[in-house]
């Protein structure tokens, strides 16, 4: 009996030890911890949320003003590279029409028509647009000119252990990281949570952030708000990564059968005892 009673219990030791290789600590994916303590009163905003244009950006401009509407003739000459035309393009504030499409070069300007050259490098669409204000009044071609500039094609590309890993459009410019992972379907199980690393181009350098979504304190990175073409890797956690393994699906039925077969052994010797 005693021989019986103990190879019961390595059994159940062993169907325990197996089965709690599939458990994860609950600390490991609940977000933003701590938050209920940091913000038990609210917190400013610090960061900078705004996208600012650089190199290769592609924005939409659309002067206008008062005045004679044959003075704008001007402005839709299809003389510069980039040009696109005139066109009704939904961008991150909605559709701007009568709109032409511009690159900035790789030093940081728009070549517009009658215009010429102007430094609009990591600036804001909104200062990019004074900055052309003042332009065409420098130049006398309009007396009270009002300019919208618009980035379009922003996007993120998010890659790694995410349930959707995609190009995500960017449809204004404030979008945080918590967004952009919620359109890829948000983490898949086998993510790693503390370590979400975010690529970033500044002034010719590549940057990385590090980001912990378990950790109430990402809201004061300053990668929380994307900028566009950040890129988004999500790690995978190794100790889970062998779940989809062949080996990790045996180990699993392995315990499962364990485990029945201790549950039926244990009833046999509950009834032969209450037999006795």
């Amino acid at each position: 009996m005693k021989t019986k009673s103990i190879i019961l219990s390595i059994m159940l030791l062993l169907t325990m030890g197996m089965m709690s290789t599939s458990c994860v600590s609950q600390k490991k994916l609940v977000y933003f911890q701590g938050a209920d303590s940091i913000y038990a009163k609210a917190q400013g905003i610090h960061q900078q949320y705004e996208m600012r244009l650089k190199p290769a950006d592609q924005v939409l401009i659309k002067i206008t003003h008062s005045g004679d509407a044959e003075l704008l003739s001007i402005f839709a000459q299809d003389v510069t590279m980039g040009t696109y035309g005139t066109t009704s393009t939904y961008t991150q504030s909605g559709t701007l029409s009568n709109a032409y499409g511009y690159t900035v070069t790789n030093e940081g300007y728009l070549i517009l028509p009658a215009i010429g050259r102007v430094d609009v490098n990591h600036m804001t669409c909104e200062e990019a647009a004074r900055s052309i204000e003042k332009k065409v009044k420098e130049l006398n071609l309009l007396q009270e000119p009002e300019v919208t500039v618009r980035l379009q094609n922003a996007r993120v590309t998010v890659v790694g252990a995410v349930r959707n890993p995609k190009n995500v459009s960017l449809t204004s410019e404030r979008n945080t990281v918590i967004d952009i992972l919620a359109q890829c379907g948000d983490l898949d199980v086998t993510s790693l949570r503390k370590n979400i690393k975010l690529f970033r181009e500044v002034n010719g350098q590549r940057q990385m952030y590090v980001l912990d979504l378990t950790d109430a304190d990402i809201f004061n990175s300053p990668a929380f708000y994307v900028q566009q073409n950040d890129m988004i890797y999500v790690e995978p956690n190794k100790s889970l990564g062998v779940k989809s393994s062949a080996f990790y699906t045996f180990l699993s039925a392995g315990a499962s059968i364990l485990g029945l077969a201790s549950s039926i052994v244990a009833l046999v010797f509950a009834i032969k005892n209450e037999t006795k």
